[in-house]
């Protein structure tokens, strides 16, 4: 990756924290991960090659570990990386459709593997707790897929929106 790239995807992985730092501060009970969005659209717009865009999943899952509010922050740093190879995989599966559709789907699809691997890594490190307390693991499933559902079409309006003049600033620079 050139320096430029690498540059790219840290103001883009910043501007994810800053922003998902600022939502956890409005405590809310549903704080989107924005970090998911901004690096689906540095994958997208640097095309990293496979273990590049590992790299970015795993930046982004420490930086997601540090400013989180969940029950289980080290799930982190499975879900992220597993994210960024799922955008990865998807958008340069199908990088041959149009740009607005593309991102968007790419964004939708990544956020779900992200947010359904961190549900199941929760699930496993919580289990015990779960039986002790008289709780069920579909009670907690009936929690995480509508947070889950939300956020990865929030995250995918987002760098769909941000995808076209993105990548326009960034042709300039190559001109």
């Amino acid at each position: 990756m050139k320096s430029r790239d690498i540059a790219i995807v840290g103001i883009l992985l910043a501007v994810g924290a800053i922003f998902r730092y600022f939502l956890a501060m409005l405590h809310t009970p549903m704080t989107p991960n924005m970090i998911i969005a901004f690096y689906c659209l540095a994958i997208i717009l640097v095309h990293p090659k496979v273990y590049e865009a590992l790299g970015i999943g795993i930046v982004a899952g420490v930086l997601s570990m540090l400013i989180t509010s969940s029950m289980f922050p080290p799930a982190n740093l499975i879900s992220e990386p597993i994210g960024a190879l799922v955008c990865f995989g998807i958008y340069f599966g199908i990088r041959k459709m149009p740009d607005y559709a593309g991102p968007g789907i790419s964004t939708f699809i990544a956020t779900c593997a992200s947010g359904f691997t961190f549900a199941l890594i929760l699930i496993v490190a919580i289990t015990n707790g779960l039986v002790k307390t008289g709780s069920t693991i579909g009670g907690l499933l009936l929690v995480f897929i509508p947070i889950i559902l939300v956020t990865a079409v929030f995250n995918a309006i987002i760098v769909q929106i941000l995808y076209i003049p993105s990548s326009r600033v960034l042709m300039r620079g190559n001109e």
